[in-house]
């Protein structure tokens, strides 16, 4: 066979999968070795196994059933069938924890692959042989959906029993005031601190050469504090700053 036929025949294999690579690579077989797989193998370098499994389904005419699922290396949760629960567990007690303080050694502490492992074998008598590493145990916490999650301001501050009296008057004194044409209500806020000097804080500039600044806004030569001043009635709203 010659380098170009040969050449061709090796692009159309790989773009052949399963029964029909198979069968095209026996075809081959039969057609320019005689069905020798030993030297199809050599001249062509495909594996014998699966030349010898093309050529056996083209004889008989039964097709293999692939089980690609099957192949590679199994995941630990199937090696460890109770493993997957026993983390649920751990971490389930974690995120429900009670104030006693006695419900195990995740109780109010994160969820990190090295405890849970050390819970693991505290808690539930594993060995350190068996169980994985911490980045697989990490891999799996995170297919079982406890994988980092940003903290979010949800929970309700206490709310105490003068809270609706004090609005209410509040709102009272703010209609009272609106209704004087002796009373002018106006509302001060400040804003964050804002140190100034050469520093980054993350900006960009549209030059041939990137600026340089310090990488810590250490030591400002001064802090810049914004005010703004709100009139309720007409909504005019002025700002003025303060350098400290």
């Amino acid at each position: 066979m010659d380098i170009e036929k040969k050449e061709l025949i090796q692009e159309a294999v790989k773009r052949l999968k399963g029964y029909q690579r198979r069968e095209y690579i026996a075809q081959i077989s039969l057609d320019y070795f005689h069905g020798n797989s030993r030297k199809t193998e050599r001249e062509m370098g495909w594996g014998r196994a699966c030349i010898q499994k093309g050529l056996r389904e083209k004889a008989t005419g039964i097709r293999c059933i692939d089980n690609y699922r099957a192949s590679g290396r199994k995941r630990t949760e199937d090696k460890l069938p109770t493993l997957s629960e026993d983390i649920r567990l751990l971490a389930d007690r974690q995120t429900q924890a009670d104030p006693s303080m006695k419900s195990g050694s995740l109780t109010y502490t994160r969820i990190t692959a090295k405890a849970m492992r050390e819970a693991l074998i505290k808690e539930k008598g594993y060995s350190e042989e068996v169980l994985p590493c911490e980045v697989t145990l990490g891999n799996i916490l995170n297919r079982l959906g406890y994988n980092l999650k940003r903290v979010l301001k949800a929970k309700p501050t206490k709310k105490t029993k003068e809270v609706d009296e004090i609005f209410e008057n509040v709102w009272k004194e703010n209609e009272a005031s609106d209704e004087s044409p002796k009373s002018l209500r106006i509302s001060i806020d400040a804003k964050a601190k804002l140190n100034i000097g050469d520093f980054s804080r993350g900006g960009k500039s549209r030059d041939k050469e990137a600026k340089k600044a310090e990488d810590h806004d250490m030591n400002p030569d001064a802090k810049l504090v914004p005010y703004g001043i709100l009139n309720i009635l007409t909504g005019l709203l002025t700002f003025f700053w303060e350098f400290t």
